[in-house]
């Protein structure tokens, strides 16, 4: 039993992860998944004015706003985690065999 696949493709994985890395939560609004990249964005501007409050006034840049760098990183890691995973559950479905392929993994006993 063949079925048809006519979903367009999901934006590149690659764009989404430059989009990410040039500007905070863009790799999200690519996804069409805009809350959740304002919700990193918030969090980005709290802890980054949190470790800035805390840390010592001799502290690099980054050191000062650690927190904000580290949600950053967070953010790129999740939307190219999300659009990784949209492109492969598309190829999954565009293969015209489909989920009735015979694998050599045999069920839990």
């Amino acid at each position: 039993m063949s079925t048809s696949n006519t979903s367009p493709a999901p934006v590149s994985p690659y764009l989404v992860l430059g989009a990410a890395i040039v500007l905070p939560a863009s790799g999200h609004v690519i996804l069409g998944v805009p809350v959740r990249g304002l919700q990193f964005l918030f969090f980005m501007v709290i802890l980054a004015w949190v470790t800035a409050k805390i840390s010592p006034p001799d502290a690099s840049f980054v050191g000062r706003h650690a927190g904000g760098f580290l949600i950053y990183a967070l953010s790129i890691l999740d939307a190219y985690k999300i659009a990784r995973i949209r492109t492969a559950k598309w190829a999954h479905n565009a293969r015209p065999e489909g989920d009735d392929v015979p694998s050599d993994i045999e069920p839990h006993a």
